[in-house]
């Protein structure tokens, strides 16, 4: 499993030109699944998560985590982050996994999520053709993938 994660300001996700969901200050997490995922690399990515120290204190260090700045989570799913670019100029997707996979996998890492926060995230739709603002903070971004953790 693959994250990015922005520190944001704000974010919202806006479908057939409707806003369906957005969130203030906060954290816009953008979810990539391959086949090769399990529900060990959930529990691994949400931890880290929730507890990942990317909120300023009160001297302006990057001291706090999500959970002590009261923010919120919105997620996104994004089966682009498993994109190989080794051939040719089209990109191809094939380490992605297929919905059948993706779905439940993804459900559960907004479950788990929702644990660890203490909060439902906002989330956008599974395969639905979204439009993604993201007014990031800092800029801060980080890469995670589950299957880099040692």
């Amino acid at each position: 499993m693959r994250v990015i994660i922005q520190r944001v300001l704000d974010s919202s996700v806006t479908i057939e030109g409707k806003l369906h969901t957005s969130i203030g200050k906060g954290m816009t997490i953008l979810v990539g699944i391959e086949d090769s995922d399990t529900e060990e690399d959930i529990e691994w990515l949400c931890k880290k998560i929730v507890m990942m120290r990317i909120f300023d204190d009160e001297n302006g260090i990057m001291n706090r985590s999500i959970l002590e700045d009261d923010g919120d989570i919105l997620v996104v799913s994004q089966f682009t982050l498993y994109a190989s670019t080794k051939k040719g100029n089209r990109p191809s997707y094939i380490r992605a996994a297929k919905p059948e996979i993706a779905v439940p996998l993804y459900e559960k890492f907004i479950n788990k999520l929702e644990f660890y926060l203490g909060k439902s995230p906002k989330k956008g739709i599974f395969g639905a053709d979204m439009k993604v603002s993201i007014h990031n903070n800092g800029p801060v971004t980080i890469i995670m993938d589950s299957k880099n953790r040692e």
